[in-house]
């Protein structure tokens, strides 16, 4: 084990936790179901039949996704790591929330992210609380 997941290992973490090996699992499905649904909302606004501000949530959503781990292992820094992740669960609501009336695949992609995300963020406010 190198000393990041030493570090995590060694944290306190609920009953509830998953093995770590299962979150590399969880994402290898969700960034694919991402990676498409994302795609396309900015498919749809690069080519004009969505305005960009639909598109916003979206891109505010990857940038606080992809920086998670940065923040929570990089920095070791779990109070931040709590806001980055409630900030991903917002922009993943207001993004289900404006593309509901426009596309109902894209929303429905979301809903095993937003489940995942809660989950993720309800063991991120223990470790933060307990550790």
């Amino acid at each position: 084990m190198n000393e990041t997941q030493l570090w995590y290992e060694a944290l306190n973490k609920p009953p509830f936790a998953p093995p770590s090996n299962v979150f590399g699992i969880a994402w290898g499905i969700l960034y694919p179901i991402i990676f498409a649904s994302f795609g396309y909302v900015f498919y749809l606004a690069a080519t004009k039949q969505i305005n960009w501000i639909v598109a916003l949530p979206f891109l505010l959503n990857l940038i606080l996704n992809f920086s998670f781990s940065p923040v929570q292992f990089g920095l070791r820094n779990n109070e931040l790591a709590l806001g980055v992740i409630l900030g991903v669960i917002a922009t993943l609501i207001w993004a289900m929330v404006v593309i509901y009336p426009i596309n109902k695949w894209v929303f429905a992609a979301q809903i095993p992210y937003l489940l995942w995300g809660l989950f993720a963020t309800t063991l991120q406010i223990y470790i933060t609380l307990y550790n």
